[in-house]
């Protein structure tokens, strides 16, 4: 039994779990921008009595929770942010958060293990997001989230404990260490 295209597009957008260009809807769906408004119709006539709404802009369309469920779903993320992270995920959001960002090849450097888990972790949390390396576009760097500052307490990096002694040392550091890869 094939879904119907209302279908399609909701499994679309709960898998992307973040907003999409509506052109490239037209292109993972295959239909015309006019088929697309209507399933976009349809889907939201589906969503009317039920926890999820779309979001739409002139550009982009997402699926988020309702507004009438926020109440329950923030039980559940403040149950999330309320669980231990671990040692390997506090050692990675200290790294974001003090050099005010980082590759995933930076964090494994510093911390010497694969760090893909720890990443995970606090994405899933909310506490980290991707963004784009301005330095290299085919890299991801990771920044830390309006609700990670929430979380510890703090307006901005800048009001994190030891943020300017910590944040000279570990760029004297990464001084240090790109002068002797250039020497070797």
């Amino acid at each position: 039994m094939a879904l119907a295209l209302s279908s399609k597009l909701e499994a679309v957008l709960f898998a992307a779990s973040e907003a999409l260009q509506k052109k490239r809807l037209v292109q993972i769906l295959d239909v015309s921008p006019e088929t697309l408004t209507d399933a976009l119709n349809a889907l939201r006539i589906t969503l009317e009595d039920r926890g999820l709404r779309l979001i739409e802009t002139e550009s982009e369309i997402e699926l988020r929770t309702a507004p009438e469920a926020s109440d329950v779903v923030q039980k559940l993320r403040e149950s999330e942010l309320s669980r231990d992270l671990g040692r390997a995920s506090l050692e990675t959001l200290a790294l974001i958060l003090y050099k005010a960002g980082a590759t995933r090849g930076e964090i494994d450097w510093v911390r010497g293990v694969n760090s893909t888990a720890a990443i995970r972790a606090l994405m899933l949390r909310g506490l980290i997001e991707k963004t784009e390396d301005k330095d290299d576009k085919r890299r991801v760097r990771y920044q830390a989230t309006v609700d990670a500052l929430a979380h510890l307490g703090v307006g901005s990096l800048s009001e994190l404990p030891r943020y300017d002694e910590l944040t000279r040392a570990l760029a004297e550091h990464e001084a240090k260490a790109e002068t002797s890869e250039t020497t070797v």
